[in-house]
């Protein structure tokens, strides 16, 4: 089965490919596909998100898509990022370290740093069916940043019962573990018998 990914994210079409390999499914960049656009991401929650950002990709091909949503929760912050990690600092055009450093000073003699990564996956069919998985991880927030792997907040995400960062680890050992491995091997299980339930 083909699948278009709602995202331009290349670290996340990555993930989606290698989680899902050996599966059938083939996961496609919506650029590959002709969409170039970009959606609003004017949801409250993960799964909102991801449902608007995979049906604008299924409206604009007429093939089915999937699309993650996904953050980081500190309970200190009172779950903030959360659905704008992307953008935490106010400003969707600065880097990854540059939200890690607000993040960094927000939680400056903070001793409560717990936190988890969250990913909400939705795929929308032609015909009108939504599937939704969600994966979560939980862990806590370091008070350093290390790891060159990953992106986004992985470097200071140290996940329960651990002693490395998500940035230390290997691609193979975070998608063991990580919110989005989680996700897309509930999605894959929840599309396998979706398929099965058309035969």
């Amino acid at each position: 089965m083909k699948l278009i990914l709602a995202s331009n994210n290349k670290n996340k079409l990555l993930e989606f490919r290698e989680i899902l390999a050996g599966t059938g499914i083939e996961v496609i960049p919506q650029s590959e596909a002709g969409c170039n656009f970009e959606v609003d991401e004017t949801g409250e929650t993960f799964e909102e998100n991801a449902f608007l950002k995979a049906e604008a990709a299924m409206k604009a091909t007429g093939l089915p898509a999937v699309s993650d949503d996904s953050g980081l929760e500190v309970d200190a912050l009172g779950g903030a990022p959360g659905v704008h990690s992307a953008r935490y600092t106010g400003n969707h055009d600065d880097s990854d370290l540059d939200r890690r450093l607000f993040l960094m000073k927000n939680l400056e003699g903070e001793e409560h740093r717990t936190a988890r990564f969250v990913s909400a996956i939705c795929c929308v069919f032609p015909n009108g069916d939504v599937l939704n998985a969600r994966g979560t991880c939980e862990g806590s927030i370091a008070t350093y940043m290390a790891g060159e792997n990953g992106f986004g907040y992985d470097a200071m995400f140290i996940p329960e019962g651990g002693s490395r960062t998500m940035g230390e680890m290997s691609h193979e050992e975070k998608n063991l573990i990580s919110h989005r491995g989680r996700a897309l091997r509930e999605f894959a299980r929840i599309l396998k018998e979706y398929c099965n339930a058309d035969k």
